[in-house]
């Protein structure tokens, strides 16, 4: 179903990833999916590095997370983890005028190193669907009938 919703390319990109890292920089107002978020990632075996409060929550939370800096916080930043291919997965819910700056440079990163960027918690957590059944290797092409058999 992901497979479907998504640009194929972009889905071959984060289900093949060798080395999966991400990197989590999220709206204060979503702390609750936050913590799923990271807790599906990490159970899938990511690395993630957040920006400060994102990495906060996390850590406060007992999901290991390591702390990456936003592009007016010196270096090295976010933008030099994308540039060193050390980021393989972007989550990004911009909100407000002081992100836009940092927000406007992540994305134009992300689509010159080819890298999936993702800008909403429900499109994250299904991401992780995705990904997991891909890993789990329940993807492919069936039937509505093989589909319908396996609701429960």
């Amino acid at each position: 179903m992901l497979k479907s919703n998504l640009n194929p390319n972009i889905f071959n990109t984060i289900t093949s990833i060798i080395k999966p890292v991400i990197t989590v920089t999220i709206a204060a107002y979503e702390e609750k999916e936050v913590i799923q978020l990271g807790k599906e990632f990490k159970s899938l075996g990511f690395k993630i590095f957040a920006t400060e409060g994102t990495h906060k929550l996390l850590t406060e939370n007992g999901i290991d997370a390591e702390k990456i800096l936003k592009l007016h916080e010196g270096r090295p930043n976010i933008l030099d983890a994308i540039k060193n291919e050390e980021i393989n997965l972007i989550i990004n819910t911009p909100v407000g005028k002081k992100s836009m700056y940092d927000d406007s440079y992540i994305r134009k990163s992300a689509i010159k190193y080819k890298i999936p960027y993702i800008t909403t918690i429900s499109a994250a957590l299904a991401a992780t669907k995705g990904i997991a059944a891909q890993i789990a290797n329940k993807t492919g092409v069936r039937s509505l009938q093989e589909y319908h058999s396996d609701i429960k």
